[in-house]
Order: structure tokens, then C-alpha cells, then sequence
């Protein structure tokens, strides 16, 4: 096998994507868009709808307990301020990374708060006490959540035939 030698000369023959928009967003200047359940606020990053999935900072306030709710798809989050668990004994923090499986159902509690970048690989569902289906939470619809509060405009998006 031979080695293959990158690089940026003008005699390079490697086509560069074209860019579309700014590289990065100053997400202080994004405003917090109230999202599916009360306590909570994100904003959102990215969206994917071949997978359904999206990625996002979510902010949730103290005390909040999030609803029972299933992955169809796997997530993952890394904690940036505070902390939330599905079990008391094995909390997460600041700094704290954690994966969620597809077809994982829990109720995560945050006592003192949370901010965290999650990024989900599909929809999540929201559960009935009979465990039926009450609501699905998808790219979609983060979307259009995003677009009534005018915090859209910097959102990637990965949208199929495109």
C-alpha cells in the first residue's frame, strides 16, 4: 500500500467543498428556545433527517424530571454545567459523558440543574403511563420549534436528496 500525501498547493487536483454560510456560530448570540416540557430550553445545532436525529445545548432548570421517554435512535451527552441521573447512585456532572442505546427508556431527574451538548442519532418518543406512544420529538419538529423563536437561521442541516 502507498501513502497518500495531502495537500493545499494550487497545482492540487482535490476539489474543496463549497462553503455555505460561517464555520462558527456564537451560540451566546442564539436565544434559548423553549422546548418540549416545562423547565427545559435549547438551542439547536444541527439536524439530520435522514436519521431523524439532531444535536443541540439544552439547558434544564432545577428540580426538573423529565417525562418517561424511549431513543429510537442511540444519543449521547456530555454535561457542561450541573449534573441529572436516571439512578441516585450513579449521577452525572460537569464534565461527565454519557451514551444512551437505542431503544433506551428512562426519566432522568436534575436536581440542581443542567446544561449539556446531546446529540441524538433519532427521534426520541415520549411515553404514556401505558407505555403507548404520546408524542415523537424529531428533527422536525426541533426545527420547527427553532424557526418560531427566530433561532434557526445557523442550523446544519443534512436533508436527504441534498
Amino acid at each position: 500500500m502507498t501513502a497518500a500525501v495531502l495537500s493545499h498547493s494550487p497545482s492540487s487536483q482535490a476539489t474543496l467543498s463549497a462553503r455555505h454560510g460561517k464555520d462558527f456560530v456564537n451560540l451566546a448570540e442564539v436565544p434559548w428556545t423553549p422546548w418540549v416540557m416545562e423547565g427545559t430550553h435549547f438551542k439547536l445545532l444541527a439536524i439530520n433527517e435522514l436519521s431523524g436525529g439532531f444535536s443541540m445545548l439544552l439547558k434544564v432548570d432545577p428540580g426538573v424530571q423529565a417525562p418517561v421517554h424511549g431513543h429510537l435512535g442511540s444519543a449521547e451527552a456530555y454535561l457542561v454545567e450541573g449534573g441529572f441521573y436516571y439512578e441516585e447512585d450513579d449521577p452525572g456532572y460537569a464534565g461527565y459523558y454519557t451514551y444512551e442505546r437505542g431503544g433506551s427508556i428512562h426519566q432522568p431527574v436534575s436536581p440542581q440543574g443542567c446544561v449539556m451538548f446531546a446529540v441524538t442519532h433519532g427521534p426520541l418518543a415520549g411515553c404514556n403511563p401505558d407505555g403507548s406512544v404520546s408524542a415523537v420529538v424529531d428533527c422536525r419538529l426541533m426545527l420547527q420549534l427553532a424557526e418560531a423563536n427566530a433561532a434557526a437561521g445557523h442550523v446544519v442541516q443534512l436533508v436527504s436528496g441534498r
